[in-house]
């Protein structure tokens, strides 16, 4: 089955000529219309409202992505964007661990739990599930272009570190796996499905429980994972 082409980024459409305010208007419409379905739901929403909240006409939106349906699929998509460059950034503290890689770990672990928490991260998972009938493809394509890229940027930050010595591990896909289980698993729960806010030495604690039990199959010295 063909993958989906996922849509070049605004810089690339520039230089292929598209307006540069087409590409604003465009990106305007879709923060519009994920933050219309993300409070309304899909079945709630309607284009005129979206209009409004992008400060466009309704026509103007039919321009530019035809129907109902295929506005939803590109907003998620571009919301799925948005939240895993903010996730790729919270792994650039691996990039410079010295000798202390718990505290390495800590401070990544920290940051990936502010954005998992985040009003817009909160909002694609919770679309994503009351969504997934409708649009069964769309779980499985975000995942591939968002989730996986996240996974596989921290698979390769641990690999780097067991390259230095700072972990041991000869399946960083797994790492990375169980890290993020580790810290994501909890929220659920403690965030109430995203309608508690959870203090922020409350994430701090998950993310240093989170790195103790990590540590523990994957510290130099430790039991094989």
């Amino acid at each position: 089955m063909n993958r989906a082409k996922t849509p070049a980024p605004a810089t690339e459409l520039s230089r292929r000529g598209v307006p540069r305010g087409r590409v604003d208007k465009r990106q305007a419409i879709l923060q519009a219309a994920f933050k219309t379905f993300a409070r309304e739901g899909y079945g709630q929403s309607c284009v005129r409202e979206i209009a409004a909240e992008a400060g466009v006409a309704k026509p103007t939106i039919y321009n530019h992505l035809g129907d109902k349906e295929t506005l939803f699929r590109e907003a998620m998509r571009a919301a799925a964007g948005r939240t895993v460059g903010q996730g790729l950034a919270a792994l650039d503290q691996l990039r410079d661990v010295q000798n202390d890689v718990r505290a390495g770990l800590e401070d990544a672990g920290h940051r990936l739990l502010l954005h998992h928490c985040d009003e817009e991260s909160q909002a694609l998972r919770r679309l994503l599930h009351a969504e997934a009938a409708r649009f069964p493809e769309l779980l499985e394509l975000i995942q591939q272009e968002s989730a996986r890229h996240l996974h596989d940027a921290l698979a390769d930050r641990l690999a780097r570190l067991a390259l230095s010595g700072l972990l041991r591990t000869n399946d960083p896909d797994l790492a990375a796996e169980q890290f993020l289980a580790l810290l994501t698993g909890p929220m659920e729960l403690r965030s109430r499905l995203g309608t508690r806010k959870v203090p922020d030495a409350e994430l701090r604690a998950v993310g240093r429980s989170a790195v103790d039990t990590f540590l523990c199959a994957y510290a130099p010295g430790s039991v094989d994972a």
